[in-house]
């Protein structure tokens, strides 16, 4: 339609203004916007070609008036800086891009803010389930390929696409919910139109951002996705990536700018060393490695120091909380950015969201390095203050996986959490047995039921906010392949055809099932545990291989028991008096048995216990 009034436009003007008609607008991004924001502007990109030669001016619609319109090196962009007041109502604002040749018009809409539950936040009260979109389960086999799209489907590939989507989450949105999970976590769903040998299925090498990928669904289908969640009371976190893009990105063709990205020639491949940026011994290029060259040479960095890309990625992610109503953010790759935009990032989404919840990937092995990205940090040797209520726990991960796995020394437990003070809220981290990098954990504890239970306990029963990943409820061993798709299988059942279906009892092996109860006894005990969200943590120094702590609080009082020794263990009681007090007996939730608390108690050989303590 656009394209016949602008030629009846140019015709009308005559001959000569037909001839010279310059080409339409390609896009705006964002593509529409909301009244009564924190945020009284909104910055429109407007691509297309020749368009500095336009004069910008809008229509009349009350509240709105046009702030600024900013030319860059590439005549074929226009930033244009609406000024939205408060007394703005929802309606199309009209914007005229005005030649000799002729106006272009294209209706920007504002739209009214949502009202339904959403932006809710997540913390220790959560359990955060994890998933692959592309590896879980394919629940629309029409879109696995895209005509046009340089990747389609190859499920004998590992590293290959192999069509799973929202249809299939949706389908299984039940059973995540069954588990216990009261969050979901989904790995980036933006558009990855990547050659087939990038591995771009995993959805962090983004080419558009405002369009999720065809082969997941469309934007519609998210937001039922998260619905749908929302219905279950499943909180929806999204993955986003403000550090790279993918090299074959719509801007990657023709940039904003000479600076839009930072130069390869220049800066090469990151030297990935997270604790170069607090370094007190750093060297500048050190430093500019680490943040300003590309992560890989298919993931162009992005150069936050711009000012228009700085406002572009800040309004992507608060038009997808709005669009689409999820409740959290994980940001990628959180310390490879410059540190003062993302600063200036979560600062703008927690004004505008108060109850939201970010959490940072910061993959580095020490608890000091860790907890310098945490919001209020108050060692910050240059005074940084990142804003950041969340960051993942890389320490206790390292530790929990070194504690577990063969001739493990559960001491390694005690020793991260000591270290607790140096965090701003230990509570508010977000902590893990394995993630969609990470070798999976039964493989890392040699398939070991034990070491599962036992590793899976005290991820329930800690303190922080605990994401499990995909099929580890399912004891989900490593595939016998090489790389990242031997972390990433398939659920079985997902696809199909499918020889049989894990989202079934009847489906699952019997160790599947064996693992499958006790994650959900365990995970649906903690979901109305609010000793466990909230409570102190008291724990005793490791002896013996065995790990005696509590969570406690006014009300309740809750004993972990983990075992890891060979053997059993008979504990003197008395040593823990301080945190038993008067109790007489507990509930062990894991076997549903009362256990006396007299002068010892005796746990098996490679056991954990939770009991819930009695008078």
């Amino acid at each position: 339609m656009q394209r016949i009034l602008t030629a009846v436009l140019l015709l009308l003007a005559g001959p000569a203004l037909a001839f010279a008609q310059a080409p339409e607008i390609d896009r705006i991004d964002p593509p529409f916007w909301w009244v009564n924001m924190e945020r009284s502007t909104v910055e429109l990109m407007v691509y297309g070609e020749n368009l500095a030669t336009r004069r910008v001016e809008i229509g009349d619609h009350p509240g709105v008036t046009l702030d600024r319109v900013t030319e860059v090196d590439n005549p074929n962009y226009l930033f244009v800086r609406l000024r939205i007041a408060d007394t703005a109502t929802p309606g199309t604002v009209p914007l005229h891009f005005r030649h000799d040749a002729g106006t272009l018009t294209r209706d920007f809409e504002l739209r009214p803010r949502r009202t339904d539950p959403y932006a809710q936040g997540f913390s220790s009260e959560d359990v955060i389930y994890l998933l692959m979109p592309d590896r879980f389960a394919n629940g629309a086999p029409e879109n696995d390929s895209i005509p046009g799209f340089l990747e389609g489907v190859d499920r004998s590939d590992p590293d290959a696409r192999h069509g799973g989507d929202f249809a299939g989450i949706r389908e299984h949105l039940d059973y995540i919910d069954d588990l216990g999970m009261t969050a979901l976590w989904m790995t980036p769903i933006f558009e990855n139109d990547m050659p087939p040998d990038y591995g771009a299925y995993h959805g962090y090498a983004a080419t558009d951002m405002y369009r999720v990928d065809p082969r997941f669904g469309s934007n519609d289908a998210f937001r039922r996705l998260v619905e749908g969640a929302h219905e279950r009371d499943l909180k929806v976190i999204m993955d986003m990536i403000h550090n790279h893009i993918g090299a074959r990105h719509w801007w990657m063709d023709d940039p904003p700018t000479s600076n839009w990205v930072h130069d390869f020639d220049t800066h090469g491949t990151t030297n990935h060393e997270g604790a170069a940026v607090i370094d007190p011994y750093a060297s500048t290029r050190d430093r500019a490695q680490l943040t300003d060259a590309w992560f890989v040479p298919s993931m162009p960095d992005l150069n936050q120091d711009n000012d228009l890309l700085a406002t572009y990625l800040i309004q992507n992610t608060l038009w997808w909380i709005e669009s689409t109503g999820i409740d959290g953010i994980r940001m990628d790759t959180y310390f490879y950015a410059d540190k003062a935009y993302m600063t200036r990032w979560t600062s703008a989404v927690r004004e505008e969201y108060p109850d939201f919840n970010i959490v940072g990937e910061s993959w580095v092995p020490t608890v000091s390095h860790e907890a310098y990205w945490q919001d209020d940090f108050p060692a910050s040797p240059d005074g940084y203050d990142s804003d950041l209520p969340s960051v993942t726990d890389f320490p206790l991960s390292f530790a929990m996986r070194d504690a577990f796995a063969p001739d493990g020394d559960i001491h390694d437990l005690y020793r991260t959490l000591t270290q607790d003070h140096v965090y701003p809220d230990p509570n508010k981290l977000v902590t893990f047995l394995d993630n969609h990098d990470l070798d999976r954990f039964f493989s890392v504890v040699d398939a070991d039921e034990n070491a599962f239970r036992l590793a899976y306990t005290f991820l329930m029963t800690t303190r922080g906010i605990p994401q499990v990943y995909y099929a580890t409820e399912l004891m989900q061993p490593m595939l016998d392949v090489q790389g990242d798709g031997a972390k990433r299988a398939d659920m079985p059942g997902g696809w199909p055809g499918d020889s049989r279906s894990v989202f079934t009892e009847e489906g699952r092996t019997a160790r599947e099932n064996e693992a499958h109860t006790f994650v959900t006894n365990l995970t649906t005990w903690r979901e109305s545990a609010d000793v466990v969200h909230h409570g102190t943590l008291t724990h005793f120094i490791p002896q013996d291989n065995t790990y005696v702590y509590f969570r406690h609080d006014a009300d309740d009082t809750v004993m972990m028991v983990l075992n890891n020794a060979e053997a059993p263990r008979t504990l003197d009681l008395d040593r823990f008096a301080e945190r038993i007090q008067d109790h007489t007996a507990g509930r062990d939730v894991i076997s549903g048995d009362t256990v006396a608390l007299g002068d010892s108690l005796t746990v098996p050989a490679r056991t954990p216990m939770v009991l819930e303590l009695r008078e």
